[in-house]
């Protein structure tokens, strides 16, 4: 049990609610936006339009499970499955990831309309290595071993930097034969990716480095931290993608419709 003060459960309940309507109204906007770019690069959207309805599915589910979890007369978090059947559950979090981290990534590829052998060698190696990244990362995240969480976190961070290197190093030799001005919006897209994925390694941590996760401060940190990386890495990075695919359809010929 948690015990939040009514500030505390607020700015959960706030910030939860926010990350809801931000993939909602995401999908709904890369959804008919679709005619402002040309065919070959709708399918970019598509799955832009994807990974932001399935995060806002399962940020309703967190939002049900934190208001289910509330205890009756105050603002108490149930967190322990041992205690309650309405815990609160994060692993609704995990579940999102895992389907919508390698759609991520799928997305940048499909955007760039690469070549077909070289966008099926970008995608055989960076979608096995998301996912491996997010499921090695799930068993330490429920441990409350700190061996166990420093084991299952360098082994997370394995194919991490394996991703890293097929962005930065292998997409990069991709760049070059992009419009005036992807390339440069392409590498910002990379470090937004980075600088979200970030917030995750550091809530991950938090309990390594002396953070009591019962302490309320430090789970309304967690929640609103991974809220907000969840908003920037899925809706910011969608309507980049957006961006991305206009620049080069109208690089390409189609009129502006402003």
């Amino acid at each position: 049990m948690i015990n939040l003060d009514g500030s505390q459960w607020s700015t959960i309940y706030n910030v939860l609610s926010f990350g809801l309507v931000s993939m909602l109204a995401t999908t709904v906007y890369t959804l008919v936006a679709q005619h402002r770019v040309l065919p070959k690069y709708r399918n970019a959207l598509v799955l832009s339009s994807m990974v932001t309805f399935i995060a806002g599915y399962h940020y309703l589910r967190i939002f049900d499970s934190y208001s289910d979890a509330t205890v009756e007369g105050g603002f108490n978090v149930m967190v322990d499955f041992n205690a309650d059947s309405k815990a609160f559950n994060e692993g609704y979090r995990y579940v999102d990831w895992i389907l919508t981290v390698p759609l991520l990534l799928v997305e940048v590829i499909a955007v760039l309309a690469l070549a077909k052998e070289a966008s099926r060698s970008l995608i055989t190696r960076l979608v096995p290595a998301s996912a491996a990244m997010i499921a090695l990362g799930y068993p330490g995240e429920i441990s409350t071993d700190d061996g166990t969480k420093v084991l299952w976190g360098v082994l997370s961070t394995i194919p991490f930097l394996y991703i890293l290197y097929v962005l930065f190093v292998e997409l990069g030799k991709s760049l070059d034969r992009q419009p005036e001005g992807v390339a440069a919006t392409v590498g910002r897209l990379r470090l937004l990716l980075i600088a979200t994925w970030g917030v995750y390694p550091i809530a991950y941590m938090m309990p390594l480095l002396g953070s009591d996760a019962m302490d309320p401060d430090a789970f309304v940190l967690r929640q609103v931290g991974y809220t907000i990386a969840d908003v920037l890495a899925k809706c910011l990075f969608g309507l980049t993608i957006y961006k991305i695919a206009r620049m080069k359809s109208l690089a390409e010929g189609m009129k502006d419709d402003h």
